[in-house]
């Protein structure tokens, strides 16, 4: 989402009305604030409107999948990627890897005869987009994980999804979140309770002294007296 934002309008905690980047190309010299405003939730300013660049639809799509550990899959997608290859998605749940190819029509024959495996509902990609799959709709503690796309599997225990070729990790799990956020760090990222768990904690992985006192201040020059969304990033925050 970030690197498809162009340009937005908002209102920050002093009341002020702002203008960062612009409406149909990035126009962006310095530090770039619409996308500081991605992911912010609310905690720097309410947005009025949002400009997005746009891509036109592919000339078509297949999706295949193919059996593969969490491993194996994290290690084809790494492989993949480093191919000329037409894939808009890569996805692994319960011992089976999904893929998406998105193209002209001669360049995503060529990438199915190259990767192979069988075909796979198309419709799959979207229920998983809009978090309809019954790995996100039944009960449990659900956790969000970003990692580096070849991290290994972090050791705790639930039940996993992996998307964006293994960079974005959901667990279904009761581990503890310390143990959880300890677990994501080591792998080089950090955790989010996405759904249910204990919502007076900690929710995202705490930031390291240097990050946020950088959050502190970006925060006060946005919104001084702590009015917008106070207390949901980080204590103070």
């Amino acid at each position: 989402m970030r690197d498809f934002v162009l340009g937005v309008r908002c209102i920050n905690g002093r009341g002020e009305l702002l203008r960062f980047g612009g409406q149909v190309m990035k126009n962006v010299a310095g530090f770039d604030l619409s996308r500081l405003l991605t992911g912010s939730l609310g905690t720097l300013a309410v947005l009025v409107e949002v400009s997005f660049k746009v891509l036109p639809r592919p000339q078509t799509e297949w999706a295949g999948r193919m059996e593969a550990t969490a491993e194996e899959a994290i290690a084809l997608a790494t492989r993949w990627g480093r191919r000329p290859l037409p894939l808009s998605a890569i996805a692994w749940e319960e011992g089976v890897l999904r893929f998406r190819l998105s193209g002209n029509a001669s360049a995503v024959a060529s990438a199915r005869r190259e990767i192979g495996g069988e075909e796979e509902e198309l419709a799959w990609f979207q229920a998983l987009r809009e978090q309809r799959l019954p790995f996100f709709t039944g009960p449990g503690t659900l956790w969000r994980l970003s990692l580096p796309a070849t991290a290994p599997m972090p050791a705790l225990e639930g039940r996993w999804l992996i998307e964006w070729g293994g960079a974005l990790r959901w667990l279904l799990s009761d581990e503890e979140p310390k143990r959880v956020f300890a677990q994501a760090a080591l792998a080089g990222g950090h955790a989010t309770l996405f759904r249910g768990g204990d919502r007076k904690g900690l929710v995202f992985s705490p930031p390291n002294s240097g990050l946020l006192a950088l959050q502190r201040r970006i925060k006060q020059a946005f919104d001084p007296a702590g009015i917008l969304n106070p207390g949901k990033l980080h204590e103070g925050l």
